[in-house]
């Protein structure tokens, strides 16, 4: 029987999938796959990076260049039905009516999606006239409502703004605006929250949720997330390595799991594996601030801004004392202060109030001997691994680097034995990796260049670590990993950890201590069991109750 027989005869399916195998220059890397989605219903296409699934959503529509695609996709849309004809071989034009007014797609990430020369409005409006074929004032005023509905504030405004002057939460939002422009019947959602902090996460998915009961669209979410696939979705189909091994209900799939990949997953939540021993009351703090107050010069409009500046206050009155061997934790959504707090205490950044760091002060010279030797003392690992690591730089090099600045009589054979060390210590050697020490940051997964930042920062022999989101860019598995690592280094270390990040389960794992941000306030802390389990601010019970 073919493809389109079988599909024929399941009028209940609105989108059938036979035998998606997906291939760039002979190599396949979706493998054959089958699933369908019926009128209505959440699927959750789940897995780890490069197990395929994005390149599944994009190959419905035919998006993936230079992709070679075999297989049939069968389409029951009332509006477009591809009547026998498969969306991955049909002639392009009549794919084009299909895109966007039955199929939209929201993209990982809005700020690359979205034309940064156009406001949103008018982006939203462009999909309406050659959609809908509506006039440019009726799209205008269609594109309005659309951003109301998703819940911009002041719709009117938010449509004649660029992409860059909108927040990551309303670019989103204006996304998802442009994709529900034509009402479609399918909507194939990438990662739409992974870019997100963990509220914004949880108004995305209640968005998406009564938009898609309003509409009755169906929705491809496409995520590595497991908990935003409990909280929203139907059916679970597991990815791996370009097939789909499990699919079900996402309640029986949860509670029983079939596969070792699906229970991989579900076990990845990070475990708390920390030393619990209270420092004694007189060990001196590593790090300790006292009415910390960072503040950014602004333009002020008009003929004032000729003479004067304005101010905006990120940090405002933070107080904090880190003490050795143990983790603060800093938690807060974007624009809450916490990197700037972060920044302020690696002396990146202009501050006011009393900071010190092993107990001496950061001095006013950028290059005093005082502050060459704190640097020493405290190193940092970045959000994105990718960014931080020079890509012109071998593995020795940029491991290297610290002991050229802090210890410049070692010889070039010392320092090498010295940066084998710290990559065994974070789990990296040439038995694995051949030519290990010459080769390029491009060369290693997400999970490995972190490893490589950790030992970069390790090397001079640290007595604090700024953790800026080390994990946020990662697979849950490879979390989970990295979480490990910085576990076991500081049980065999004393190291102490200022950990900023909007992960409230990285925090259950990590943190001794917890600190809450707002708007550039602290308006929490305490030990980590008790501001989580037992929250006294609505700020911080909002952030627990939306990581679930």
């Amino acid at each position: 029987m073919t493809p389109t027989a079988v599909a024929a005869g399941r009028p209940d399916l609105l989108l059938d999938v036979k035998g998606l195998r997906v291939s760039f220059g002979g190599k396949a890397v979706v493998h054959g796959i089958d699933f369908s989605i019926a009128p209505g219903e959440k699927l959750a296409l789940v897995g780890e990076s490069g197990s395929g699934k994005t390149v599944t959503a994009l190959s419905l529509l035919r998006l993936v260049q230079n992709a070679e695609i075999q297989g049939f996709a069968s389409f029951f849309g009332t509006k477009s039905p591809s009547d026998g004809h498969s969306l991955l071989s049909m002639p392009e034009q009549s794919l084009r009516g299909i895109r966007g007014r039955d199929i939209a797609m929201i993209f990982q990430e809005p700020m690359t999606a979205l034309n940064p020369l156009f406001t949103v409005g008018d982006q939203i409006a462009e999909v309406l006239e050659l959609k809908e074929g509506k006039s440019r004032a009726e799209a205008m005023r269609d594109a309005v409502a659309l951003l109301a509905d998703t819940g911009i504030p002041e719709p009117e405004r938010r449509a004649g703004a660029y992409p860059h002057q909108l927040s990551g939460g309303q670019r989103q939002r204006a996304m998802i605006a442009m994709a529900l422009a034509c009402q479609p019947q399918l909507l194939l959602a990438d990662e739409p929250t992974t870019a997100l902090d963990v509220t914004l996460r949880a108004q995305i998915l209640d968005l998406l949720t009564a938009l898609q009961r309003k509409n009755g669209m169906a929705v491809l979410l496409i995520t590595h997330d497991l908990n935003l696939c409990a909280q929203f979705a139907d059916r679970i189909a597991v990815m791996e390595n370009g097939r789909i091994v499990e699919t079900g209900p996402v309640a029986q799939v949860f509670a029983h799991p079939q596969h070792a990949y699906t229970r991989k997953l579900i076990d990845s939540r990070p475990v708390r594996d920390v030393v619990e021993a209270t420092p004694a009351p007189d060990a001196p703090a590593v790090l300790r601030a006292e009415r910390l107050r960072v503040g950014y010069p602004t333009p002020i409009p008009g003929i004032r801004g000729w003479f004067s500046k304005g101010e905006f206050v990120a940090v405002q009155g933070a107080s904090l004392s880190l003490a050795p061997g143990r983790t603060l934790g800093v938690v807060g959504e974007s624009g809450s202060g916490k990197s700037t707090l972060a920044l302020a205490a690696l002396h990146l950044l202009p501050s006011q109030g009393a900071l010190q760091v092993a107990g001496q002060a950061w001095t006013p010279g950028v290059q005093s001997p005082v502050n060459r030797a704190l640097r020493r003392v405290i190193q940092v690992v970045f959000q994105d691994p990718f960014s931080s690591l020079s890509p012109r730089m071998t593995v020795e090099e940029i491991v290297g680097e610290g002991l050229r600045v802090h210890e410049p009589l070692l010889t070039a054979a010392q320092r090498q034995v010295r940066v084998l060390a710290a990559l065994e210590e974070v789990g990296l050697s040439p038995v694995q990796f051949e030519g290990l020490l010459q080769r390029y940051p491009h060369e290693f997964s997400g999970g490995q260049r972190q490893r490589l930042a950790i030992a970069r920062a390790l090397i001079v022999q640290p007595q604090v670590l700024v953790l800026d989101e080390p994990t946020s860019a990662l697979d849950v598995t490879i979390q989970k990993q990295v979480l490990q690592l910085l576990q076991r280094l500081q049980r065999e270390k004393g190291l102490s950890y200022l950990l900023i990040t909007h992960d409230v389960d990285v925090i259950r794992a990590m943190a001794h201590e917890v600190l809450v941000m707002k708007d550039g306030q602290i308006v929490e802390s305490g030990p980590v069991a008790e501001v989580l389990d037992r929250p006294q601010d609505a700020y911080t019970r909002r952030l627990v109750a939306a990581a679930g």
